[in-house]
């Protein structure tokens, strides 16, 4: 009997990329150590997270897994990877849609630029600090669902090698860093992000939202109102709705299909 051998497609936003894998009759097991293999860019296929593509009823699921093998519960540039995959399958037929994370169902919107619709941010105001290489600064707990850590700094030019330690009581589960330097205040920013389980990334969609709140409240902007932040692997508009919500907006890109060797295949089945 021959093997049966899977297949996948790998995109990425704003360069944070991803190896989604679809699984139609919902058959496939994802461990911890499948999503290490698969997404080990030097004995896998390479990714900062691993994407299941699953029914759930009239919609699609995203199972999605950070590089580590842990479980994220939402994750922003990941969802518009994933809208454009459903729609490049011909799996979804219009360009509004639903889909299903861990964080709720989200709107997207796909068109020359796909749009996310990544809910009400939810700030904590218990204290938080991070420290890099002896450098301690006041961060502030916005959770997007993921957890984030936003630090305002003067300059990006920061070692990102080794995590950020970060000291606080509302992060048991760890937390994304993003370090966040002001270009235009209330308008435009820059930024860099340590995530969790992966390391420091070219992108983070949750995080790009994160930030984006937090530059508009330390600009005293209400409202209805848009944020340009600029990340390594790009830029991204987050636009916050009259109800309070952010969506994100951004480019994905579907960049490789194959078919995974006998053995990876087989971590899955």
């Amino acid at each position: 009997m021959t093997s049966r051998r899977i297949a996948f497609t790998k995109g990425h936003g704003t360069g944070n990329d991803f190896v989604l894998l679809s699984d139609p009759r919902d058959e496939l097991v994802v461990t911890p150590h499948a999503v290490r293999v698969v997404c080990d860019r030097r004995f896998g296929v390479g990714g900062d997270g691993l994407i299941r593509v699953v029914p759930d009823g009239d919609e699609w699921f995203m199972d999605y897994h950070n590089a580590d093998g842990s479980i994220g519960e939402m994750c922003g540039n990941g969802a518009r990877v994933f809208a454009l995959f459903l729609r490049s399958e011909g799996l979804v037929a219009q360009a509004d849609f639903v889909i299903g994370t861990r964080g709720g169902r989200r709107e997207v919107s796909v068109g020359e630029q796909i749009s996310v619709d990544m809910g009400v941010p939810r700030v904590v105001g218990d204290e938080v600090e991070v420290t890099v290489a002896g450098t301690r600064w006041p961060a502030q707990a916005v959770f997007m669902p993921n957890p984030h850590a936003v630090v305002f700094v003067d300059d990006l030019d920061l070692e990102l090698s080794d995590a950020p330690l970060v000291r606080s009581e509302v992060f048991p589960d760890g937390q994304n860093v993003e370090f966040v330097s002001v270009v235009e205040p209330g308008r435009h920013v820059r930024m860099r992000v340590h995530e969790r389980g992966v390391g420091e990334t070219l992108s983070c969609g949750t995080g790009i939202c994160a930030v984006a709140d937090r530059v508009l409240a330390s600009a005293g902007v209400s409202g209805e109102a848009a944020v340009r932040v600029d990340v390594p692997g790009g830029s991204l508009t987050v636009t916050r709705t009259a109800g309070g919500s952010l969506v994100l907006t951004g480019p994905a890109v579907l960049v490789a299909d194959g078919t995974l060797s006998e053995d990876l295949s087989g971590m899955f089945l």
